[in-house]
């Protein structure tokens, strides 16, 4: 049922665009639309609310999200900080659109209610049509829909920016995103807001990425900054246990890679073995750690002096440090 002629125009225009193949290879936003349309077979003139599931499965979405979550939640309450009182929310959905927080101030509460803006709704692609959350999983990236870029007519109001979250594995989690009913915010801050939310979505895959690692140093790939996080999570054997989306797809890391020498990924394929520098590099680092102290560094190999002169010589360490008595 059309609300408006306004609404009336807007859904006669998604169609007449959904159903051009040709709108749709030129635009992402045209083939979001066709997706909707022709694919999840939704009406643009549908004035229901979004599914809402119950607390009992919020709950459940939420553990399943895991630490995730937890380190999401200071990041959303720092981003609402800065952008509610221009009348935002600020939401975190699972990668079923399915929101499991959501922050906002409680004069906006009742407009974002009425929207179905809240905890437990579902604002997946295949549920909604082209909305900033729904869509943003659909293609895995960041995407800001504003107003009547929107599939349903009943959406048009709004504007969304989203950008995705993905877990330790690589895998898609969900969705952070910031809303608004204000034509005025969105039209002139969007790109600053993409800024943040996706600044904001990467830092909750750090921290995610680290508490999941614990026991790993955390080295940064060379896609690392701009673009996002590419971290390598490595053992004490110098083997990668992990490695975040962004670190995957530049080093060229397949899925779900088994365990590999952090030489290898690091120069993007397999390094020679050499037992002699391998044992080269050991013995300088328990130099290191005895600050030059001969005597020190064999003990913490449980070795004797002499054995450590000895393998010191045969690496062509000799000429390295200082070995007079004083040092030894």
């Amino acid at each position: 049922m059309n609300t408006s002629g306004r609404n009336g125009g807007h859904a006669e225009l998604v169609r007449e665009i959904a159903e051009s193949a040709s709108s749709a290879a030129q635009s992402a936003l045209a083939a979001s639309w066709r997706r909707s349309l022709l694919y999840h077979r939704l009406d643009p003139e549908a004035q229901d609310l979004p599914d809402r599931e119950t607390d009992i499965t919020v709950r459940r979405a939420r553990e399943r999200l895991g630490t995730l979550a937890a380190m999401a939640a200071p990041v959303i309450e720092r981003v609402l900080n800065a952008v509610g009182r221009a009348g935002c929310c600020v939401l975190l959905t699972d990668a079923n659109g399915l929101i499991v927080d959501r922050r906002g101030m409680a004069c906006d509460d009742k407009i974002f209610a009425e929207r179905g803006l809240w905890t437990g709704a579902v604002w997946s692609e295949a549920k909604e049509g082209t909305n900033g959350i729904g869509t943003c999983l659909a293609e895995q990236r960041p995407v800001a829909i504003l107003r009547d870029q929107h599939f349903r007519t009943r959406n048009t109001a709004m504007s969304c920016v989203g950008s995705p979250i993905f877990d330790e594995h690589a895998e898609l989690a969900g969705v952070l995103d910031v809303s608004s009913c204000r034509d005025e915010m969105m039209s002139d801050f969007a790109p600053l807001i993409a800024t943040v939310i996706a600044d904001a979505a990467r830092e909750i895959e750090s921290q995610a990425f680290r508490a999941a690692f614990p026991d790993c140093r955390i080295i940064m790939a060379p896609a690392h900054g701009y673009r996002g996080a590419a971290l390598l999570a490595v053992d004490h054997y110098d083997l990668v246990l992990g490695a975040t989306r962004l670190a995957r797809q530049s080093l060229d890391l397949p899925d779900g890679f088994l365990p590999l020498p952090v030489s290898d990924v690091l120069a993007h394929g397999r390094q020679a073995s050499d037992l002699r520098a391998a044992e080269c590099a050991e013995l300088q680092r328990a130099l290191a750690r005895a600050s030059g102290n001969v005597s020190a560094a064999a003990r913490e190999l449980g070795i004797g002096r002499a054995t450590f002169y000895r393998r010191m010589r045969r690496a062509g360490l000799s000429n390295e440090f200082d070995l007079s008595p004083g040092r030894g």
